[in-house]
């Protein structure tokens, strides 16, 4: 597949008085990873239910994987696979139960089933638990599982509705490599999240999602480079941050950033330079830090 994987364009969506999705412009390249970033509520789980037939727009055009949502839904279906924030998985089954489960109800035959099952075991490293029932396992293992049954037919474009929600780090590094690994086959993922962290590590593209708005769309350098070219940095006597100020990186921003923060007249504290984060980026983007972040932000008059 080449070209577009998903294009949205003037797409709009309320719920009664409420505007959940005002415009949505989006392109997405087959074969990329492209992060939805925005706090919660700002209409990323909205968008993917559309993008995946469960719900109409009122107004705007979609197509996934050269499919049109208007006119041939069934196309959309066909071609993608739908994971979100909680494991979908059959917690009586086993790992190889559900999986040859979902390869029946995809077509395969039973022996294209059980091969299949025994592929994704071995991909998705659930060989130790592949007949153990689905309850034993860990919020990473039925993670993984779910990836694992989202994948049974191979489809074109996966949705990935902020899938590393409240799993551990090693879990969740897990699912980064083998999200990266199913990009490198080709399959264009979509993900939606919060964690900053994961659509800096992930993502060709980053769009974020603010009040039913894009507000900035671009590489994660290029939504860094909007804040500006380094943050200085105060920190108290024990190392936390007070205060954080973007500047330009020039002598004259760096001095007078460095002089607005001695003014606070902070004992024992000490002054630093960095290069902005995506949560810098996020912050100066929606006036709001990540939710999921843990790193400290500056205030919002600073990146006006």
């Amino acid at each position: 597949m080449t070209g577009p994987a998903i294009e949205m364009a003037g797409v709009r969506k309320s719920y009664g008085a409420q505007t959940v999705l005002d415009g949505i412009d989006l392109h997405v390249e087959a074969g990329s990873v492209f992060a939805l970033l925005g706090p919660n509520g700002a209409g990323k789980t909205t968008l993917i239910t559309i993008l995946s037939t469960l719900v109409q727009p009122d107004a705007g055009a979609v197509s996934v994987a050269g499919h049109d949502l208007a006119t041939d839904p069934d196309g959309i279906r066909r071609s993608i696979s739908v994971t979100g924030q909680a494991a979908a998985v059959d917690g009586v089954l086993t790992a190889e139960e559900n999986l040859r489960m979902m390869a029946r109800l995809s077509g395969f035959t039973a022996g294209q089933a059980k091969r299949r099952a025994s592929e994704l075991i071995d991909r998705f490293d659930l060989g130790g638990a592949a007949r153990k029932r689905v309850t034993t396992y860990s919020g990473g293992m039925r993670r993984r599982l779910d990836l694992a049954l989202s994948l049974v037919a191979t489809p074109p474009v996966i949705f990935l509705d902020e899938p590393t929600t409240g799993l551990d780090t090693r879990s969740r590094l897990t699912l980064w490599d083998i999200i990266q690994d199913l990009a490198r086959r080709g399959t264009t993922i979509l993900l939606t999240t919060q964690y900053l962290e994961e659509a800096d590590q992930l993502a060709d593209r980053i769009a974020v999602l603010d009040r039913g708005v894009i507000v900035a769309e671009g590489t994660a350098a290029e939504l860094k480079a909007q804040v500006g070219g380094e943050v200085v940095e105060l920190r108290d006597a024990h190392g936390d941050i007070v205060r954080e100020l973007p500047t330009d990186g020039s002598v004259d921003a760096l001095r007078t950033a460095i002089d607005e923060l001695d003014a606070l007249g902070v004992t024992g504290g000490s002054i630093g330079i960095r290069k902005p984060s995506l949560d810098d980026a996020f912050l100066a983007l929606t006036g709001q830090a990540s939710s999921t972040s843990t790193a400290p932000t500056f205030e919002k008059e600073a990146v006006r």
